[in-house]
């Protein structure tokens, strides 16, 4: 598929209508929006484009694409009225930034491996914002397995690692022994400790996989709701409700669905 030569004026028309609905005459809603909810909105759009790209809709994708698009338009929006930054700013900082972290590409610089372009990325991405720990930038707001599969990430760039998924997993079947002591000690806060621990050698197991595990553990959680949900339709084809069916009876009908 060729490139669209017309994208920078539909993008432009974007600003445009955003810059519309923020005017004095314009959208009584929209003109009350700020950086908190629009962050809100931002990060529920984000994830439905991450769900859209797990699907097999095409057409959805572009759409949720579109949604997040629109999220940081006006989160930019925002701080040029402001007078912070515009979204000419935004695109002229990414612009500037994938060229120079590309030098092998736009430059004379010469990387012969992925795993050596993306130690270089990292390299100079800490130089750049002048980070004194490898683990500076990590989203204090993102989620705890998104975290750790980062924090993994980034350690592994220094050697410190596992051979490969099945010796990571190796780990948390020790973490998870450690996990059944605890129980039986009925030590909540060591019990607390270990959970932590398995989660954490999971996200690691996960991302030797080449598998982000917070897309895996989202796409677990809807695949769980989705055969709950059937399991309560076959219950009130049965007369049943849930919470009065036995729970033999709720593991008959989840063997039949699975």
């Amino acid at each position: 598929m060729e490139p669209e030569k017309n994208v920078g004026k539909k993008f432009d028309t974007l600003v445009a209508i955003i810059g519309r609905l923020r005017a004095k005459d314009g959208c009584p809603w929209d003109r009350q929006q700020n950086k908190r909810t629009i962050m809100n909105y931002f990060l529920e759009e984000v994830y439905e484009a991450v769900d859209a790209a797990a699907g097999r809709n095409p057409q959805a994708l572009a759409e949720e694409l579109g949604d997040v698009l629109m999220e940081i338009v006006f989160l930019s929006r925002l701080f040029e009225e402001q007078g912070r930054f515009s979204i000419s700013r935004v695109l002229d900082g990414i612009n500037q930034k994938m060229v120079r972290r590309h030098p092998h590409v736009f430059g004379a610089k010469k990387v012969g491996s992925a795993r050596r372009v993306l130690d270089e990325w990292i390299r100079q991405k800490k130089a750049e914002k002048k980070r004194a720990s490898h683990f500076d930038g990590i989203s204090r707001k993102a989620p705890s397995l998104l975290a750790a599969f980062q924090v993994g990430l980034r350690v592994s760039h220094f050697g410190f690692d596992w051979p490969g998924p099945a010796e990571a997993l190796q780990k948390v079947k020790e973490e998870i022994g450690e996990l059944e002591n605890a129980l039986k000690t009925r030590r909540r806060r060591e019990a607390e400790e270990e959970i932590g621990d398995v989660f954490f050698a999971l996200a690691n197991v996960s991302r030797l996989l080449g598998l982000n595990p917070e897309i895996a553990l989202r796409r677990a959680n809807g695949k769980f709701m989705k055969r709950f949900s059937k399991l309560e339709r076959r219950l009130q084809a049965q007369g049943k409700e849930l919470g009065r069916a036995s729970l033999d009876e709720m593991d008959k009908i989840w063997d039949e669905i699975k």
